[in-house]
Parts: structure tokens; C-alpha cells; sequence
């Protein structure tokens, strides 16, 4: 049974948000908040009455989805706790962030052949390594995966991901990295061929 996230209070929502740098915001408000200690709060609004997020919270996903990739030895942000927040109509997940830069922020600062190319084969081998787990991240794209100091590649915004006991077939492969394929600026990042030839292995 799924664990029920606790209440944040109003009054404790508030202060804890106090003089917090806005991240991300949508039409529906904040998304994604940098706290003055540095932490990263995180929101979730239900986008439709009926769905599986009312018996299964976004942010409990994000919370299981942080601890089984940690537990397979993918560096995630460090969870510090989840909540749900009635007052604002959203559910919360506090976390510290994961050290390093996202990929995409690497190409739009710039990188050298040699490191781009480096880099690329790491992302390619990281990919294959996901899938040989078993994960299936749908928002698979540059945004969502880190470099991190020790120059490993780690996942961050993983609500949607799925894992599943064995690796994936080669039509799971070929639709997770779809997204990534129809973007100009990202297609050329992954090797097409490697991760559908490459028959994943635990």
C-alpha cells in the first residue's frame, strides 16, 4: 500500500517558502522553488480530478522513484521529506539537489569536440544502462540528466519514471528515446543504433 504523504500546514508551507527564488512557474503558479538554504522545493497540482495521482501522489512517486534509482546506483537528489499541502491545493517534496550541471545546460554553455564527444558516448552508455535496469524514464531528455562532479551522469524530475523487474524489450527502448529523436537540438546526443542493438544486460 502506497504510503500517505503527511500535512504541511499553511502556516509552516509559508515559512518555509519565505523569501524562496522562484525556479519554474506555470499559468497555475510556482512549480519550483530554490530556498534561501538551498534546497529545492518542489510542487505538484493534480491536473485532473480523476487520475492515479489521487491514490498515488506525484510526489510519493518522485519520493520511491529517488530511492529505487539510488538503490541501483544512479546518483538522484537526496529527499529530505514529502508532503501534502491542502490549503494550496498541492503536494510538496523538499530535497536537496544533485551536485552538477544538466546536459542541456553543458551544450548551452558551450563544449569542445573532444568533451562533446566524450560526453556523448557517456550519455549513450548511461541510456543502455537504464534500460538494462529496467527504467523507463519518459521524460528522458538533456534537462533531466546531470553530469556530476565525479563525472558520473545521475537523473533529476523523475515522477513519470517506471521501473520494471526485468530489462527492456528493444519497442520500450525505441519509444523512450522517441522524445529525444524528434528534438533538432538533442537527437544528436544518442546513438540510435547502439541502444536498440545493444541487447541490455543486468
Amino acid at each position: 500500500m502506497t504510503r500517505a504523504l503527511e500535512t504541511l500546514e499553511h502556516e509552516d508551507y509559508l515559512a518555509l517558502k519565505a523569501d524562496a527564488e522562484v525556479i519554474e512557474a506555470d499559468s497555475y503558479g510556482e512549480k519550483v522553488l530554490l530556498l534561501t538554504d538551498g534546497r529545492i522545493l518542489k510542487l505538484f497540482r493534480r491536473k485532473r480530478l480523476i487520475s492515479s495521482a489521487a491514490w498515488y501522489p506525484y510526489a510519493r512517486r518522485f519520493v520511491d522513484n529517488a530511492e529505487a534509482l539510488a538503490l541501483r546506483g544512479i546518483p538522484v537528489p537526496c529527499v529530505v521529506a514529502a508532503w501534502r499541502a491542502p490549503t494550496v491545493q498541492r503536494d510538496a517534496v523538499l530535497y536537496w539537489p544533485l551536485a552538477g550541471t544538466t546536459l542541456r545546460a553543458l551544450v548551452r554553455q558551450g563544449l569542445d569536440i573532444e568533451d562533446e564527444r566524450r560526453i556523448k558516448r557517456l550519455f549513450t552508455a548511461f541510456i543502455i544502462r537504464l534500460h538494462s535496469l529496467g527504467i523507463y524514464f519518459r521524460s528522458l531528455h538533456l534537462g533531466n540528466v546531470v553530469l556530476t562532479p565525479a563525472g558520473e551522469l545521475g537523473l533529476i524530475d523523475f515522477s513519470d519514471l517506471r521501473i520494471h523487474r526485468r530489462p527492456l524489450p528493444v519497442f520500450m527502448r525505441r519509444r523512450n528515446i522517441r522524445r529525444m529523436l524528434e528534438l533538432a537540438d538533442e537527437r544528436g546526443w544518442i546513438d540510435r543504433e547502439a541502444i536498440l542493438k545493444t541487447q541490455p544486460v543486468n
